[in-house]
C-alpha cells in the first residue's frame, strides 16, 4: 500500500472541514449572489433572468436611505459605547472598587432580545419609565425624529461593557513606570493621557472600535424588536431591509441584490480591520 505524501496527509486532514466551508458558506453565499442577477419571488415558482436590473433598482431608490440609517445607526451605536466604555475602563483602572466590573458587565450578559423588550417598556408612550420620569407623553418610537436615538441609546446599553472590559485590558497591560515618569517631569493627568495612556492605546482601541462598527453595520435584532425598521423607515437599516424584502415582500431578487451590496460595504470594513489587526 502506497504512503501518503505529508501533502496528501494535510489535505486528508482539512478536508472534513473544507467541504463544511463549502456546503454552509461558500454554496450558499454563491447561490445568493447570483440570484440577485434573477427575477424570483418566495411564493411563485420559476424566476427569470434579469442581469443588473435588481442592482439598478436599488441604487436608484431605497439603497441610499438604508445606506444612511444604518451609517447614523452604526455611527452612533459605536462611538457612544466607545467613549462611555473608555471613561468607565480608566475609572476603574484608577482604583474604583473591583466588583464594579460585575455590575457594569450586566447589561452585556442579557440576551439581545430581551435588553429590546426591556427598553421597549421603558420607551412606551403609555406606561413607559422614560415618559414618567420626566412627566411627559411622548412616543419615542413612534417619531421619525426620537426613534432612532431610542435604538442608538438601547444598543449603547447593551454593547459598553465588552468595550469596557476589552479596554480596561489593554490598560493594564501598560507600565506603570511610564507614568511614574511622566509626573516626575511634571506632567499632569490630562498630560499623561494625552502622551502616556493615548499612544500605548492607540492599537487595541483602534481594533475594539473597528469591531463594534463591523458589527453595528450588520445588527438586527435591536432595531427589529423595537421599530421593526419604522416609523416611515426611519430606522430601516440592511438588515432589517433585506429581511422585509426577502420575507415580507417576498422578492428574493432585490433582497439578495441588497444583501449583495451590503456584503460588498462589509468587506471595506473588514480590509480595514485586517490591516489594523496586521499593523
Amino acid at each position: 500500500m502506497r504512503k501518503l505524501t505529508n501533502g496528501q496527509f494535510a489535505w486528508l486532514l482539512m478536508a472534513p472541514g473544507v467541504a463544511l466551508f463549502l456546503a454552509i458558506i461558500a454554496y450558499p453565499l454563491v447561490s445568493a449572489l447570483v440570484t440577485g442577477f434573477f427575477e424570483q419571488s418566495l411564493v411563485r415558482p420559476g424566476r427569470t433572468f434579469v442581469g443588473l436590473a435588481n442592482f439598478a433598482d436599488l441604487l436608484g431608490g431605497d439603497f441610499w436611505p438604508v445606506l444612511r440609517n444604518t451609517l447614523v445607526f452604526t455611527i452612533g451605536a459605536s462611538v457612544i459605547p466607545f467613549v462611555l466604555g473608555y471613561v468607565l475602563a480608566l475609572a476603574l483602572n484608577s482604583g474604583l472598587p473591583g466588583w464594579l466590573r460585575g455590575v457594569f458587565l450586566f447589561p452585556w450578559v442579557i440576551p439581545a432580545v430581551v435588553v429590546s423588550f426591556l427598553w421597549l417598556w421603558i420607551f412606551n408612550a403609555n406606561y413607559g419609565v422614560l415618559n414618567g420620569l420626566l412627566g411627559t407623553e411622548i412616543s419615542w418610537l413612534g417619531q421619525p425624529g426620537t426613534a432612532m436615538a431610542a435604538v442608538i441609546v438601547t444598543k449603547t446599553w447593551s454593547s459598553f461593557p465588552w468595550m469596557m472590559v476589552m479596554l480596561l485590558a489593554g490598560l493594564q497591560t501598560m507600565p506603570k513606570e511610564l507614568h511614574e515618569a511622566a509626573s516626575v517631569d511634571g506632567a499632569g493627568t490630562i498630560r499623561r493621557f494625552r502622551s502616556v495612556t493615548v499612544p500605548h492605546m492607540k492599537g487595541i482601541a483602534g481594533i475594539v472600535f473597528l469591531l463594534e462598527f463591523i458589527w453595528n453595520f450588520q445588527h438586527f435584532d435591536t432595531i427589529y424588536v423595537l421599530t421593526g425598521g419604522g416609523p416611515a423607515g426611519a430606522t430601516k437599516t440592511f438588515a432589517v431591509a433585506v429581511y422585509d424584502t426577502a420575507f415580507k415582500g417576498f422578492d428574493l431578487g432585490h433582497a439578495t441584490a441588497l444583501g449583495g451590496l451590503w456584503m460588498v460595504l462589509l468587506l471595506v470594513l473588514m480590509v480595514f480591520y485586517l490591516r489594523k489587526e496586521a499593523s
